[in-house]
Parts: C-alpha cells; sequence; structure tokens
C-alpha cells in the first residue's frame, strides 16, 4: 500500500506539538429576540497525532465547535488555528489541511463509492491520474476495494460511513473530523469503525477530532476527552484521569420518590468518608402547551426564562417566580454518592434509610466511568437528552413569539 499519507513523521521533537489552538471562541446564535449562546468562551489544544474527542450531550455545543474550526461558522468572538492557519484569516488553508465526515449522511446515493470519491477528488482539483492513486488507496484502508462499483444505495449504514471516512480522507488532511461517526449504527458496526478509526490515527499519524455522546466510543477511542455541556469545557483529561476526578466507589441509589431522596440526603450530609453526593438531574414536564412538552436541559429552561415571552408565559401558569433548576433538582429521584469502600458502608447507609422508612428501589456499587464523571460535574445522565432537544425548543419559541400555536 502507498503510504502517501502519513503526513509527518512522529519524532521527540514534534510529538508533543498542538496542531489545532483554540482561544476564547464563542458563538450566539440570534433568532429575533431570542438569543443562544451555543458556545462560550471556549479554549482549548490537540496534539499533533492524537485522538481528541468532545463528550457531551446533543445541544451540548461538540458539532458548532467543530463547524467553525472548519470555516463553515464564522466566531461571534475569539479564533483558532489549525496546522498553523488561522481560521478567520486564512480559511483556504485549513480547508486544504483538513477532512470532514459530516454527522448527517451526504454521499450521493445513485453514484457507485468510486464515482462518489472521484467527485469529491474532482471537486478538490485532483488531477485524474492522481485521483485514480489515490481513491484506489482510500477504498483499500476502509475495505471497500471490492465493493466499489456498487451503488451507494445498497450500501448498508456502516459501508456508508467507512465510505465517508475514505472520502474525507481524499486530499492528505492533517486533521480529520469526525462528527458522531457511529450514531444510529448497531453495535457490532460501530466497533468495526472504531477499528478503522484506530487504523487510520496508528498508521498514518492522523490527527482526528471527534464529537461523541456514547460514553463507551470516548473511552475506547480517546487519547483525551473534552467533556463539554451547555458550551462550556466543563473538564478536558485521559479517560483514566478523568476518573480518578471521583476518588473511592460510586453508590448509585434510587428513591421511589424526590421527597424521599431529599430526606436522606439530608440524614447522610455528616457521614464518614463521603467524597460527594449529586442528584441526578429528572426530566420536568412543563404545562406550557407549544413550548416543550418536556423540558430536559437547563439550558432549554434558561432560554425559556430569558425570553420576554417566555417569561410571560411562566407568570399565566402561576410559575412567575420559579427557579426551574431547583425544580428539576427537587424531583429527582436518583442520587450517585462517592465515597471510598462503598461495599463496607453499604449496611450502615442501608440502616440509615430503614430507620427513618425509606424505601431504596435499587442499589449499586461500581468504579467510577465517564458516565459518572458527567453526572459529577453537571448532575445529569447524557442519554437524558432528546435528539432534537434544542431544534425542537427554539421551532416551538419561534413559533410562539411569531404568536402561533
Amino acid at each position: 500500500m502507498n503510504n502517501n499519507l502519513e503526513l509527518a513523521e512522529t519524532t521527540e521533537d514534534n510529538k508533543d506539538l498542538n496542531i489545532i489552538e483554540v482561544k476564547n471562541l464563542t458563538k450566539t446564535f440570534e433568532l429575533e429576540s431570542l438569543k443562544i449562546e451555543a458556545v462560550k468562551n471556549i479554549s482549548f489544544s490537540v496534539r499533533k497525532g492524537e485522538i481528541f474527542g468532545f463528550l457531551g450531550p446533543n445541544g451540548a455545543g461538540k458539532t458548532t465547535t467543530l463547524n467553525i474550526l472548519s470555516t463553515i461558522l464564522f466566531p461571534t468572538s475569539g479564533t483558532a488555528s489549525i496546522a498553523g492557519n488561522d481560521i478567520l484569516k486564512n480559511p483556504d488553508a485549513v480547508r486544504r489541511s483538513i477532512g470532514i465526515v459530516f454527522q448527517g449522511m451526504s454521499l450521493d446515493m445513485d453514484l457507485t463509492a468510486y464515482e462518489n470519491l472521484d467527485l469529491h477528488a474532482t471537486l478538490y482539483g485532483v488531477e485524474k491520474k492522481v485521483a485514480k492513486q489515490r481513491i484506489n488507496e482510500m477504498l483499500e484502508i476502509v475495505d471497500l476495494k471490492e465493493r466499489q462499483k456498487e451503488f451507494i444505495k445498497n450500501y448498508s449504514g456502516g459501508m456508508r460511513r467507512r465510505l465517508e471516512i475514505a472520502r474525507g480522507l481524499l486530499h492528505y488532511p492533517t486533521c480529520l473530523f469526525l462528527d458522531e461517526p457511529t450514531i444510529g449504527l448497531d453495535p457490532q458496526t460501530r466497533r468495526n469503525i472504531w477499528g478503522h478509526i484506530k487504523h487510520l490515527n496508528k498508521e498514518y499519524n492522523i490527527t482526528i477530532i471527534l464529537t461523541t455522546h456514547y460514553m463507551d466510543e470516548a473511552d475506547a477511542l480517546c487519547d483525551r476527552i473534552c467533556i463539554i455541556d451547555h458550551g462550556e469545557i466543563i473538564k478536558i483529561g485521559t479517560s483514566d484521569e478523568l476518573k480518578k476526578e471521583l476518588k473511592g466507589d460510586v453508590l448509585s441509589l434510587e428513591f421511589e420518590n424526590s421527597i424521599s431522596l431529599n430526606k436522606y440526603k439530608k440524614l447522610i450530609q455528616d457521614f464518614p468518608g463521603i467524597n460527594a453526593i449529586k442528584l441526578v438531574e429528572s426530566k420536568m414536564a412543563m404545562p406550557i402547551g407549544g413550548i416543550s412538552r418536556e423540558m430536559g436541559s437547563k439550558e432549554s429552561k434558561n432560554r425559556v426564562l430569558s425570553n420576554e415571552k417566555g417569561k410571560m408565559m411562566l407568570e399565566q401558569h402561576g410559575m412567575k417566580d420559579i427557579n426551574l433548576d431547583q425544580m428539576m433538582k427537587k424531583n429527582s429521584t436518583q442520587m450517585n454518592i462517592s465515597l471510598e469502600n462503598a461495599s463496607e458502608k453499604v449496611p450502615s447507609l442501608i440502616k440509615i434509610a430503614n430507620n427513618s422508612d425509606i424505601k431504596i428501589k435499587s442499589l449499586t456499587i461500581k468504579k467510577p466511568s465517564l458516565e459518572d464523571v458527567f453526572i459529577h460535574y453537571t448532575g445529569r445522565q447524557i442519554r437524558d437528552e432528546s435528539n432534537n432537544g434544542m431544534k425542537g425548543m427554539i421551532q416551538q419559541m419561534m413559533t410562539k413569539m411569531r404568536g402561533g400555536h
């Protein structure tokens, strides 16, 4: 196989160089009187040759950040550089140095695999002779050479994803951006895609930046993980570093209702050996037709409260002075307790509940996972987020602001 794809030899001198530098990046979207700050003054760097992952729920700012780095969107403030090229001052050079695999499918279903790649090569101005060699090389890398003459509409989801990765590599980029690379795929296909991503990174020293809301994906692939939520960076580190933030074990308790949970929380506040108690945020049904039947994120609620019509609608429903963040914590039925030697302390903790007639529905002891880390810093689970939460919220708010139903 031709190894022309290898763009930079890793040596002791360059292995720690940052290929991406992001400084104070902010992106605000404005829709009439509604302002949404999708990315909030974030700064980070990505090292040459690493797999760097953004982990967070839908609407956290992952895709917006990727779109800014790939020059699809302009930042409201701040800037970034990729391979030494500023995204604002030299966007053409940035585009030449990156490959992108979007979250949504963007292949031409009525073309073959080879024709899709050939079209992409033409758009990038790759000479025909060179294009043929590169197309064959990429098809071999993603194990699709034997299927290159088949139409994409006959491909499986995993095959299409692999072809999109091949297309993103066709012009020999320094960095490859993967936006939710395995979303919607079955577990076996997801692991197959992971294998290809690892191979590209290891064999060709390509820097890979991916977004995901899958904990296992971030754990399996990423050298470093950036936890992002509500447009803000919560924490950056290796998987092990992040998990070590939670000392000891994680004891997860579920109660019959929020009253029992809050009563129990007060009883164990001074229990020896507890490092932290975190309530897992619940989803909350809002009796406001058209705004949101289910508001599962803090940011969604804050958008309502920051909008004058949203405030008026809350007032109409007797909720003028409501603190939505506190209400969601108050309605929680699950808590995570970080403590040392959990198995030794469980009998005493159960006894406290029994003595106060508090029923614990379920109890789990485990070593900290990335999900526990996310809960620790945000108070909620990634899987609680609706895929269309942000879009739905914006659409419904716009309808209300225009006087629709």
